[in-house]
């Protein structure tokens, strides 16, 4: 997706330049961030081809607090480069599409992003993302969250590289990546995760109805490729949950702590597809046989 050269470019380098730069922004402008502490609690609403970055990658800037780092909403564009975000009581991160189903945002990159310490207890994502469309994720390292580490609700046609995942004593995480609510054509390759929640690979999941992208989509996720990752601990290495049609290769399995692989149907609507035409091929698994007396867990 093409977008435009730059507008313009604003350097920041106090919490309260920060908070004039986003009050007037402009689509095009690239915000550089310098070195320091700032505030978590920001909201970027209906602004395009926006970039935020650090003004030195060696020396990110850090959002503390907060009940989301940052929420970004209808952003298409986007991108977010080399900052830190720890600390948030809700999500470190939330990409959505403003509540529009039908018309996702495209093209959002996020690159060197470090966010840890988000929750501790509950549904609390490291990246929530509802209604993306051709979102980049790459080299972003996230630790210890209350529910997922990144959260694709309605997303599709999406890649997540080069990232690692690692949770943490006292972070009750469900999932380090979770792929739900209508998703397709998304991508997660290369990443490492380790004690990543009780399904470091949440491949489905159950979805209220009124929140599926689109509307009236009758799988959790389809057309799914999880290939070249680490998987270390956990209760399992994947759950495959609700979803119609995934490949799971060449990924590198590690003493998980009770089955290696999970087949679950969660969502129960009566016209909903089972889960289905799933491909696992190509793996190196090593596990305890004391420790995993099941190898594949299939629900009802």
């Amino acid at each position: 997706l093409a977008y435009p050269v730059l507008a313009e470019t604003v350097i920041v380098k106090d919490p309260a330049e920060l908070k004039s730069a986003l009050a007037g922004l402009k689509p095009g402008t690239l915000v550089k961030i310098a070195p320091g502490d700032y505030p978590g609690g920001h909201h970027v609403s209906g602004v395009e081809r926006v970039t935020l970055e650090a003004l030195d990658p060696a020396a990110p800037p850090h959002f503390k607090g907060g009940a989301n780092g940052f929420q970004f909403s209808r952003c298409f564009g986007l991108t977010l480069r080399h900052v830190k975000i720890s600390g948030q009581s809700g999500n470190g991160l939330n990409l959505d599409d403003g509540g529009q189903v039908d018309s996702p945002v495209t093209g959002v990159t996020l690159e060197g992003v470090e966010i840890s310490d988000i929750g501790p207890r509950g549904n609390h994502d490291g990246i929530k993302c509802s209604g993306m469309k051709q979102m980049t994720l790459r080299d972003c390292v996230i630790t210890g969250w209350g529910g997922q580490g990144i959260d694709f609700v309605g997303c599709h046609d999406s890649l997540v590289t080069g990232c690692r995942f690692v949770g943490k004593e006292g972070f009750t995480a469900s999932a380090g990546v979770q792929i739900k609510g209508g998703s397709s054509g998304i991508t997660v390759e290369k990443c490492q995760f380790l004690n990543a929640g009780e399904r470091p690979l949440n491949v489905g999941g159950s979805t209220g109805m009124p929140f599926f992208r689109p509307q009236g989509v009758k799988h959790e996720a389809a057309r799914i490729r999880v290939r070249d990752n680490q998987i270390e601990g956990s209760l399992c290495a994947a759950a495959f949950v609700g979803v119609d049609g995934a490949e799971f290769t060449g990924n590198t399995i590690r003493f998980p702590g009770k089955w290696i692989f999970r087949i679950l149907q969660e969502t129960r609507d009566p016209a909903f597809t089972p889960c289905r035409n799933v491909l696992i091929k190509d793996n190196r698994i090593t596990f305890r046989r004391a420790e995993v007396q099941t190898d594949i867990n299939i629900g009802d």
